[in-house]
């Protein structure tokens, strides 16, 4: 009855430990209670088919190594065939796994079918005399060998003779075996899920990254900004932020919604994102309007041409008048080319007498292919031409902003376990502003998470700060800082937040980690407090 209720204990302790060390210490310490053994040896398999020693005990010479210990194992891994590929069949828990079966053997001194010099030398070593041996494979749910329990000398019921290991013994270490295999495969496969979990969610949020040379390592640096500011307001002991906390399992959701924070941005259109002129589309427009002012300047050659030819050489008025005529159709073709492409570049603002000249501009005519005469520029170029702000259309403004749209939908699709179940409005409040002037939802501070907060914060400085975006120059941190300032004082972030992180400095430990010396201005260089 004993050895039942210890099988039962096993499986309910093996179940809830979460440490790969705690475990394999359990399984091997329950081995040898069970089989009422002196030492023990817990060995698995490792990636190169070989046996890795994990755990070691020998309770008489009060020895320990491996598992929690502190006590690194020195011995090589047990290689279960030689360099020519034949099997290791001299070794007893080598054998134990090439034919898959239960090892007992009474007396290792006496025994002839293995090699136990290596036992022998550490018993001459040592003064221990290893004497029983049980060998156990431990199998998975699918039959494959992932370790071995090896017991040594097994003891009488008074705990002083060695003797052999019985059938009970054998049946007793099986069926721990055969539990602990089980243990540990669900704790491998959980890992394993859990990397491949975490390295898709990277997988998205990197090719999101690499999408766009304007988002540079966005998606790769917002999840650490936003660790820090989160851990720096837990740990806040007065004020509104107190009674935050963040334990092992909330820091492990926040991470993973930082990560999927813009994978809405999958679905938004390259040449939205890449629209670098108001008349980039897959290529930049502004080459076909070149090519139609080249045929206007072609069109003036051969007026010019023909106007020449049908006057008299002998008149030399209208021969200048001609000519100055040229020069000056000339200049204003040119001009008007010139124009148009520094209206193309975009920029802060664009005045509404050159968004007039534009549509002047386009009155003009030109010569197709068709031989049609056909307005210089069309309804849809006047309109990207004419953008007040920016290289953006607010149709296409809306299709940027919508990657937030689709991050919620994306993530609020998904069936998200217990333990990650807020992922979505961590991730989809980024946008949002604490005055409900945000998108896509127009919430109110009070109607979001503390991390939802935090991660605005983060992607605001992210995105200002960084300094590998083509567009502009890496803005240095005291400016960053005065942009978020002002964006408390507008009721656009989180005030307590943002208080955190200038009070807390999490900023500057950003800043050494991630940002270009020449960013670290002289408010960090000074050691200066910032106060907004």
């Amino acid at each position: 009855m004993d050895a039942i209720k210890d099988l039962n204990e096993l499986g309910v302790a093996l179940s809830r430990e979460k440490s790969q060390e705690h475990l394999l210490e359990l399984i091997l310490i329950i081995a040898k209670k069970l089989t009422h053994s002196d030492a023990g040896t817990l060995f698995m398999m490792d990636d190169d088919g070989n046996l890795r020693f994990e755990v070691i005990r020998t309770d008489s010479l009060g020895f320990a190594m491996g598992g929690t210990t502190g006590n690194d194992i020195p011995f090589p891994p047990v290689r279960l065939h030689d360099e020519h590929g034949r099997a290791n069949l001299e070794q007893v828990v080598a054998c134990s796994v090439l034919h898959d079966k239960t090892i007992n053997i009474p007396d290792a001194y006496t025994a002839t079918d293995f090699d136990f010099s290596g036992t022998r030398a550490f018993d001459a070593k040592t003064g221990y005399r290893s004497t029983s041996f049980l060998c156990v494979p431990m199998k998975d749910h699918n039959g494959d060998i992932i370790g071995v329990l090896e017991l040594i000398n097994a003891l009488d019921a008074e705990g002083k003779e060695i003797t052999a290991f019985g059938k009970r013994d054998e049946q007793l270490a099986e069926s721990l075996a055969s539990q602990a295999a089980v243990a540990l495969t669900n704790k491998r496969l959980i890992e394993e899920m859990r990397i491949l979990f975490e390295s898709f969610i990277q997988l998205i949020a990197t090719a999101i990254d690499k999408k766009s040379t304007h988002t540079g390592a966005h998606c790769t640096r917002v999840p650490e900004l936003t660790l820090m500011l989160a851990e720096a307001a837990s740990r806040q002991d007065s004020g509104p932020l107190q009674d935050f906390t963040l334990d092992d399992g909330g820091r492990y959701e926040l991470e993973i919604a930082a990560w999927l924070h813009d994978c809405g941005k999958i679905t938004t259109p390259e040449y939205v994102v890449e629209k670098s002129t108001k008349l980039e589309t897959i290529c930049d427009r502004i080459n076909l309007i070149n090519a139609r002012f080249a045929s206007l300047h072609l069109m003036a050659d051969y007026e010019y041409a023909d106007a020449k030819r049908n006057c008299r050489s002998d008149d030399a008025e209208s021969l200048r008048e001609i000519e100055q005529s040229y020069q000056d159709k000339i200049k204003q073709i040119e001009d008007d080319r010139q124009f148009l492409r520094r209206c193309n570049t975009g920029g802060e603002f664009m005045r509404e007498e050159d968004q007039d000249r534009v549509r002047r501009i386009a009155t003009q005519t030109w010569r197709n292919a068709e031989r049609e005469e056909v307005p210089l520029l069309t309804e849809e170029e006047v309109k990207n031409l004419t953008i007040a702000k920016g290289t953006l259309l607010p149709e296409e403004r809306e299709i940027i902003n919508d990657h937030i749209v689709m991050t919620i939908k994306m993530l609020e699709s998904l069936p998200f376990p217990k333990h990650l179940r807020n992922v979505p409005e961590f991730a989809g409040g980024h946008h949002e502003r604490m005055d409900g002037k945000g998108y896509p939802n127009g919430l109110v501070r009070e109607q979001m998470s503390v991390q939802a907060r935090t991660m605005a914060i983060a992607d605001i400085f992210e995105a200002l700060t960084a300094s590998d975006r083509p567009y502009k120059k890496a803005m240095p941190i005291s400016r960053a800082l005065q942009i978020l300032g002002n964006m408390k004082l507008d009721n656009h972030i989180d005030p307590d937040l943002f208080d955190v992180f200038v009070r807390e400095k999490v900023y500057e430990d950003y800043a050494r980690q991630y940002l270009r010396p020449e960013q670290l201005d002289e408010m960090l260089a000074t050691n200066r407090v910032v106060r907004f």
